[in-house]
């Protein structure tokens, strides 16, 4: 399994750079045992059964490392640890279902799996093979230091672009400012997401919807006033209800910015939340995770579950050797004991 990930860590996938590499070695691993594979735009979809019982779903694809104390593509073995880039965020995970599969008996097993590309910025892969038809239960090796969520929030974003009118910095009273523009419907924003967080769901560990501003992008010179800003805003929502409510709130105040404004783009991503029953037996205590998975965009039982410390996105990510093997062992007795029962395991 070590050696396995020290492959997967080795192809560089930021932004999906070695996207065919890395798919060419996942296919001709899983080929050399009885597995068939199609690949759909970037994403590898592979089954040993035409209806398979089980899936398992993990991204190739990570994010950039930043400042990194060695060679982010060469795993280094340190104090129990596993650094490499990806390594956390989820080449481990695959690394896992990848070597349990040589541990299980293929002919009693019907498992599909989905390799999907850019999940860590659009969820392009998943969005290609969403209407697939997928196993009634699928697992997410994401990292969740083996405790298994069983519910994450809905994502809800917004790239607006404010239109402003161009004209000298001596005399700004002849244009309109795009970024006092959007410092307006900031602040106007800020005081209805204080109104937001008043309502809970404790099902979680931060009980209510979050927002985030988290770009802002305006301007051309000191001496210009500014003709077009840019922000980004980010929802992290706890209710099916706040989806509605925060779309009409934000159209109702952008009308005030119509001469000025362009709505660019909106993504909405589905709450996910499903209990299964079966999860009990690994975990008596029921989790859920504020981030927003893939298994948003699927119909299917979701299950995430794969190796941790959760360093996702971290300097030096890691995970720890024993993380990673239980979760292989996890992986091979839900296996198990899903395609026994040919059933929801319950």
């Amino acid at each position: 399994m070590l050696e396995i990930l020290k492959k997967l860590v080795a192809f560089n996938t930021i932004k999906d750079k070695e996207n065919d590499l890395i798919n060419d070695y996942l296919e001709n691993h899983l080929q050399n045992i009885g597995f068939k594979t199609e690949r759909i735009n970037k994403c590898l979809i592979a089954k040993n059964d035409p209806n398979p019982k089980i899936g398992f779903l993990g991204h190739t694809d990570t994010v950039s490392y930043g400042s990194w104390d060695g060679d982010p593509f060469t795993i280094q073995e340190k104090d129990n640890k596993l650094i490499g880039l990806g390594v956390c965020d989820m080449k481990s995970g695959i690394a896992a279902i990848l070597n349990s599969l040589s541990k299980i008996d293929l002919t009693k097993n019907k498992i599909a799996l989905y390799f999907t590309d850019d999940e860590e910025i659009s969820f392009k892969g998943i969005k290609t093979i969403q209407n697939e038809n997928f196993p009634e239960t699928v697992i997410i090796g994401e990292p969740t230091d083996n405790i298994p969520i069983y519910g994450t929030k809905g994502l809800l974003e917004y790239k607006i672009i404010f239109k402003g009118i161009k004209t000298h910095a001596s005399t700004p009273e002849k244009g309109i400012s795009a970024i006092y523009g959007a410092c307006d419907f900031i602040k106007e924003l800020r005081v209805y997401y204080e109104e937001l967080q008043k309502d809970f769901n404790q099902d979680f560990a931060v009980p209510y919807t979050s927002m985030n501003v988290g770009l802002i992008n305006g301007g051309e010179a000191i001496n210009s006033v500014p003709e077009k800003c840019e922000i980004t805003i980010d929802f992290r929502v706890i209710k099916d209800d706040h989806f509605k409510q925060i779309e009409n709130k934000i159209k109702s105040m952008l009308k005030a910015y119509d001469a000025k404004m362009i709505l660019v783009n909106k993504i909405k991503v589905k709450i996910n939340n499903n209990d299964l029953a079966f999860l009990e037996k690994i975990s008596s205590k029921k989790q859920t995770a504020n981030y927003v998975t893939e298994g948003s965009f699927i119909d299917a039982n979701i299950i995430i579950l794969g190796p941790g410390p959760i360093t996702a996105h971290e300097k030096n990510e890691y995970v720890t050797k024993e993380s990673l093997e239980l979760t292989e062992k996890l992986y091979i007795e839900i296996i198990k004991k899903y395609n026994e029962e040919e059933k929801k395991w319950n």
